[in-house]
């Protein structure tokens, strides 16, 4: 039950947002403002004050990164050889089956279920979750493609303003200093307008998504919501994480797939598979979840 209590508003709030982009409420531009703003002042105050206020003692381990990241990186690496033995070329599948919508789903969820605790093993994840997988997909397009490596752009994305936020608010929160009382309500309410607008924007981007599931869009579905998180559980388990870490962990495996992947998409006929793919994922998991995070509890 307080799972399911965690995740109805949330995707109460997707549906809300794919209603406003259905009826043409909040427009295409409108929430492409929306977004940009959400993604450039909001979420990196959220990440910033979160992870300032958070104990980081447990949070940075190697078998943490270890158990979340090597399944990552393998249900990249296998979804993306599948799909360039079927294409020919480099897609963005693995991206799709490997990329969890941490931000937008993960953080409440978690917040919700498990409080600040369980919120250090998220912004642990999110240090690393977009800098490596991301990079990795630019390195294998660029070099199955036969292109030159723009490492300039690579490291453009450490610029990524959410990845400045956690890194600010570790900085801070090593330094044993406080931040003024005035600054910190600030910070703390610019970052309580982050995960409603971000979800609200999540459904707009939705309703533009054609749901058309192909064989690809349900194998990406499949390792998504299914491959991913089990392997991460398996891992927890041999690594003996703790109860708190293995179920947040799990729980951030088994997210649907995160709408920035559509950055990647380079060829059309790409575009209606990873639309669906992220589309079907995020609509299953309100049943994958619960199941999962039952797992997790029971590990």
């Amino acid at each position: 039950m307080a799972v399911l209590q965690a995740i109805l508003p949330i995707f109460a709030l997707i549906v809300l947002g794919y209603f406003l982009g259905r009826r043409q409420w909040l427009g295409a531009q409108a929430a492409r403002e929306l977004g940009n703003l959400t993604f450039k002042l909001f979420m990196p105050m959220l990440l910033f004050h979160g992870i300032a206020k958070a104990s980081l003692d447990e949070g940075f381990s190697p078998g943490l990164l270890l158990a979340y990241f090597l399944p990552a990186l393998s249900v990249f690496a296998v979804v993306n050889l599948i799909g360039h033995r079927l294409r020919g070329r480099p897609t963005p599948f693995g991206l799709t089956a490997g990329f969890s919508n941490n931000v937008l789903v993960g953080i409440p969820l978690v917040a919700t279920l498990f409080g600040n605790p369980g919120l250090v093993y998220v912004f642990t994840v999110l240090a690393f979750h977009s800098l490596l997988l991301f990079s990795f997909q630019s390195l294998y397009g660029a070099l199955a493609d036969g292109e030159a490596v723009n490492v300039r752009s690579l490291l453009l994305s450490l610029a990524n303003p959410m990845i400045v936020g956690l890194v600010l608010g570790v900085l801070l929160n090593l330094s044993g200093l406080q931040l003024p009382v005035s600054i910190e309500h600030l910070v703390q309410w610019l970052g309580q307008a982050a995960l409603p607008c971000a979800l609200i924007v999540l459904g707009v981007n939705l309703s533009g998504y054609r749901l058309l599931p192909s064989r690809e869009a349900l194998g990406i579905v499949f390792a998504k919501l299914l491959v991913f998180p089990l392997a991460v559980l398996l891992l927890c388990a041999a690594f003996g994480l703790g109860p708190l870490a293995s179920s947040v962990l799990i729980a951030m495996a088994a997210c649907p797939s995160g709408v920035n992947v559509f950055g990647f998409v380079r060829h059309p006929e790409d575009s209606g598979v990873v639309g669906s793919a992220i589309t079907l994922s995020t609509l299953l998991a309100v049943l994958t979840l619960p199941l999962w995070v039952f797992l997790g509890a029971h590990l």
